[in-house]
């Protein structure tokens, strides 16, 4: 790692400190969870006070390029997926393609059981038919990102039960058979991870999670699908654009 320029550079050293680090990262191509240098080591490289390097540091960390550990020392952080929020209808697997990120799926369970009551009642159907239930954890770039719980009439895609979703997009297939997907009608709420939702993402219990359910209509207004995912509030941010009206 150089110096900053202190002569030359009319940007604050803490900025020139900062756009280095990233730079050395990069370069070096440390992964997420690497640690970086001690700060006194840092100090020395950048000839700079701790201070200005903490600044350099925490601005990283708003900017979600590192984390950091009370008494172990400063970490490359695991990627953020952003995801626009709410002007479009797009699956994971489409704003992973989209942000350049790998998509992937652990299935925890993809089975067909009938609607009870409460459930039969949100997508408009008689209580007993039979819905596919599909359930995943969703990863980006090998990276436990979300847990995903769909239901939906077997009725819609009878042989969906037999597609592999590993890799398969649900919205994908559901569009290659027809099934034309037009608005979802959500709520989103943050939560504390319980023990089930934090084992399968990887996470301490009582981490921060995003919770986002939903009930998806057709091109023709009918409900087809309810989903329930739970992010990793620490590995998954939503953003939206809002315009005066």
């Amino acid at each position: 790692m150089s110096a900053p320029r202190r002569d030359s550079n009319p940007d604050p050293l803490w900025t020139q400190v900062a756009d280095l680090i990233v730079e050395q990262v990069e370069r070096d191509g440390l992964a997420a969870g690497a640690r970086l240098p001690p700060e006194r080591e840092l100090s020395s490289t950048f000839d700079i006070s701790r201070v200005t390097l903490r600044k350099a540091l925490n601005h990283l960390v708003d900017r979600g390029i590192l984390t950091a550990s009370h008494g172990r020392g400063w970490f490359v952080a695991t990627p953020v997926a952003g995801r626009e929020w709410p002007n479009d209808l797009e699956s994971f697997t489409t704003t992973a393609r989209r942000k350049h990120m790998t998509p992937s799926s652990v299935v925890v369970r993809h089975d067909v059981h009938p609607a009870d009551l409460d459930v039969a009642e949100r997508l408009q159907i008689p209580a007993g038919t039979p819905l596919m239930r599909l359930e995943r954890v969703r990863l980006l770039n090998d990276v436990r990102i979300a847990v995903d719980r769909t239901t939906l009439p077997l009725s819609l895609a009878p042989d969906l039960v037999d597609v592999d979703f590993t890799t398969a997009s649900l919205f994908g297939e559901l569009d290659a058979r027809g099934v034309e997907l037009l608005r979802s009608v959500a709520t989103i709420e943050a939560r504390s991870a319980d023990a089930a939702l934090a084992e399968q993402l990887g996470i301490a219990p009582g981490a921060p999670a995003l919770v986002l359910d939903q009930t998806i209509f057709t091109r023709d207004h009918r409900p087809a699908l309810l989903s329930t995912v739970e992010y990793s509030g620490e590995r998954y941010r939503l953003r939206t654009t809002l315009q005066p009206r």
